[in-house]
């Protein structure tokens, strides 16, 4: 497992062999990852594999069995110095409220003053089209713009560490691409962030690093490419009538009518795999070369089967 560990004086988050039980049954074992300063990384697994226990252990809800979580070097407690931002997947908002009254009172939460709140709130529903509903109940959004409210809330004090749990859930392809314009704003300003997400293009897009966390215990553990090479390494697809050859040059991943997905083998060229394939009497009409997606390494690891949705 590769791990690419950052020095301890730039971690934001340093998790060190931590372990939690409840009743005798053990969720986490001797789970250690870091997370380095301006770094965005993609906090992984199936439903059910530990995600939400860590983050609530790190974040001092839950006391850890035995283990070490540190933020900037040091247990998490709200007024220890550290700026947090948290988008949890559960959402807590005042729904019978306007918008603008929860932006700001959250801002006042935050230690901001109410003009300033309220300022800052109104800049950011103009950028996320929604100054129009300012004033209107937040139960009479939908959930996209809720999402949306939920989000200002979670950034508009400028977090050192921002922790976003499906932060795109009722978002639709739109909403999805600002979304990541805003934690490109702010990556830029040297926020880190941990996101939770089951979107593996999201993962693509936006994480450096990552960890695959199964049956509570750090599956994988690095660059997306240290995993996409952990799990298959280099594929081919390609567009093929008739069948594929048995070959030591590649294995045969996936076939769905014409469009086959082979992973090529430590060594093989894929120039040669494609003169094997045309000699072998196989009528190719497309081939490129790329990694194994990280959806196709998710659903090996966590066991989903290709035709369900994966939750």
């Amino acid at each position: 497992m590769s791990e690419h560990r950052t020095t301890a004086v730039d971690e934001v988050v340093q998790i060190e062999h931590f372990t939690m039980a409840f009743d005798r049954h053990t969720v986490i074992g001797d789970l250690s990852f870091s997370i380095g300063r301006g770094e965005t990384f993609g906090f992984l697994g199936s439903n059910g594999s530990g995600k939400t226990t860590t983050i609530r252990a790190l974040l001092g809800i839950y006391r850890a069995t035995s283990g070490t979580l540190l933020i900037n070097g040091r247990p998490f407690a709200p007024g220890n110095g550290t700026q947090l931002g948290y988008l949890p997947e559960e959402r807590g908002l005042y729904k019978k409220e306007s918008v603008i009254d929860v932006m700001t009172y959250f801002g006042r939460l935050k230690g901001m003053a109410h003009d300033q709140a309220r300022r800052w709130s109104m800049d950011y529903l103009e950028r996320v089209d929604l100054a129009e509903h300012s004033s209107a109940r937040l139960d009479r959004l939908s959930s996209g713009q809720q999402q949306k409210v939920q989000l200002g809330v979670t950034i508009m004090n400028r977090p050192d560490l921002l922790i976003l749990d499906e932060p795109t859930k009722g978002f639709d392809p739109v909403n999805r691409r600002l979304l990541f314009e805003l934690l490109d704003e702010q990556k830029r300003q040297g926020t880190t962030v941990m996101l939770v997400t089951h979107q593996m293009d999201e993962v693509e897009r936006l994480c450096d690093r990552i960890v695959l966390l199964k049956n509570g215990r750090a599956e994988a553990y690095g660059t997306v490419t240290d995993v996409q090479d952990r799990y298959g390494g280099l594929t081919i697809r390609l567009r093929a009538t008739g069948p594929i050859p048995v070959s030591p040059q590649y294995t045969e991943m996936r076939r769905d009518g014409d469009d086959v997905e082979l992973a090529v083998a430590d060594g093989a060229d894929p120039a040669a795999i494609l003169r094997h394939l045309v000699e072998s009497g196989v009528s190719v009409s497309q081939f490129t070369t790329g990694r194994r997606s990280l959806d196709e390494i998710f659903l090996e690891v966590y066991g989903v089967d290709r035709g369900e949705p994966t939750r």
